[in-house]
């Protein structure tokens, strides 16, 4: 059967989404190729005609999702510096983005499957995060401060992840959307 023009394109990209979300609800190591293609209706032998290699498919996931994190900060209207820290406050830090790991950044998900990858998934993963840090820096006036930005959300989520109870994920995220706010009002 033979399909339409970018029909391979385009199931690569769907199967990125949902591969995507699936590791970072199950983890990447503890989800087989079969899991992610039964996910996205197709059989495990498809994987291979898209991806090399799970290896290959961390990559494309970790390409993706950074990119997205991109988009969603060039998505901020405000100018005004405060305006612009509310905004992202309010947009990565909620109680959203803690319960449903599937639909939210992939750095509180997978950072320390990422940390344990290899050279080559973490050299790209820099180069990816350095994209986004550079981003940052225009806006918050430096590397060192978007960096610091970066952890401090990437934190927050994960702790609050690791929190039983909905009251205690409220409280880590209310209490780091002071300390950044309060730190900001320094800069």
């Amino acid at each position: 059967m033979r399909y339409p023009p970018g029909h391979k394109e385009e199931k690569r990209k769907e199967l990125l989404a949902i591969s995507g979300a699936a590791i970072k609800q199950g983890g990447f190591v503890a989800t087989g190729i079969d899991t992610l293609m039964q996910a996205a209706g197709v059989t495990s032998g498809a994987f291979y005609s898209h991806f090399a290699s799970k290896n290959e498919l961390l990559k494309a996931v970790i390409a993706q999702e950074l990119l997205h994190s991109r988009k969603g900060w060039q998505k901020n209207p405000h100018t005004d510096a405060t305006q612009w820290l509310d905004f992202e406050l309010e947009r990565y830090l909620n109680l959203s983005h803690v319960r449903h790991p599937e639909s939210g950044c992939v750095l509180p998900s997978l950072g320390a499957e990422i940390g344990r990858a290899d050279d080559e998934v973490k050299t790209l993963f820099e180069q990816e995060m350095h994209k986004g840090v550079e981003m940052l820096a225009q806006r918050l006036g430096s590397e060192e401060t978007a960096w610091a930005f970066i952890c401090q959300l990437v934190g927050a989520v994960l702790m609050a992840r690791a929190m039983p109870d909905k009251v205690s994920q409220a409280t880590v995220i209310e209490a780091s959307k002071v300390f950044l706010r309060d730190a900001f009002k320094r800069n």
